[in-house]
């Protein structure tokens, strides 16, 4: 959880958001600024290297449902298109995948990167938690579900990947950038219960396997999939809608990339990775 600096009166602007039924963007905002320490990058670290961004879900199946009743894949559009952009920044040939949310094939996803010659493939998306953990609440007037147990960031990496040891390798140094940059994991899939029990690679900075994932296990490059934030909790709905946020993400991003594909070091580009 971030937390303000003055812990009275913006608990007490909190509690009074919930009763009237919702939190406001700008809360959100303030609230995301503490603690982060977002990657810096000089000249184009990743120059030359073509990295396949897939917009998780589509239209027709839009995904988890957030707390306030948006499809994920409307987050996924918006989240890959910033961390496509700051990628294009440091020099990747982004291949965007499904941006226009008409594919509803996992495997076909891979297929196109595959076409694209694309050295790695990053699956974006928001996450949600078990149904035992959903409470109602009313927001504009409709009840909906949500469930505020759970929040933060995760990564899966796939053993049946094709290249399952780089997959694992962007998995983790993906995992210890967006921790380094002061975000923190959400360890729910790890709970022993069906349709989670996913086994942890790195518990302190979320990283987990998931086996049978069909779109990263389909992959003929390294794939791995990044869940960006827990949308069925009710605050951070809102934060992971925050530009801010989104390109802390990104920028956390090109720092792992650049490690785990080093480029040739070039006159002027390689003084990486201080702070904004």
């Amino acid at each position: 959880m971030i937390r303000p600096s003055s812990p009275l009166v913006p608990a007490l602007l909190v509690l009074c958001c919930f009763f009237i039924g919702g939190f406001s963007r700008s809360e959100a905002e303030e609230a995301s600024a503490a603690g982060w320490k977002k990657p810096a990058f000089t000249g184009q670290p990743l120059e030359g290297l073509r990295v396949a961004l897939d917009v998780g879900h589509s239209r027709l199946t839009p995904g988890a449902i957030s707390a306030r009743g948006r499809g994920e894949f409307l987050f996924n559009v918006s989240t890959a298109r910033v961390i496509a952009g700051v990628l294009e920044k440091a020099g990747a040939k982004v291949i965007l995948i499904n941006a226009d949310g008409a594919i509803t094939g996992l495997a076909d996803r891979a297929v196109l990167a595959g076409k694209e010659k694309a050295d790695c493939f990053i699956s974006v998306h928001h996450d949600s938690v078990n149904d035992k953990y959903l409470r109602s609440w009313v927001h504009e007037g409709v009840s909906r579900p949500y469930a505020d147990n759970f929040r933060g960031y995760s990564v899966f990496a796939s053993s049946k990947n094709a290249k399952a040891d780089r997959s694992r390798e962007i998995g983790l140094a993906v995992g210890a950038a967006l921790f380094e940059a002061g975000l923190k994991p959400t360890l729910h899939h790890n709970e022993p219960i069906k349709g989670e029990n996913r086994p942890l690679l790195d518990a302190r900075t979320g990283v987990y396997e998931f086996t049978d994932l069909v779109v990263l296990k389909s992959a003929e490059m390294p794939a791995i999939l990044l869940e960006c934030g827990v949308i069925i909790h009710r605050e951070e709905e809102l934060l992971v809608q925050d530009p801010a946020y989104q390109d802390l993400i990104a920028h956390a991003v090109v720092k792992a990339l650049s490690t785990v594909f080093p480029r040739e070091k070039k006159k002027g580009l390689f003084k990486l990775f201080g702070t904004e």
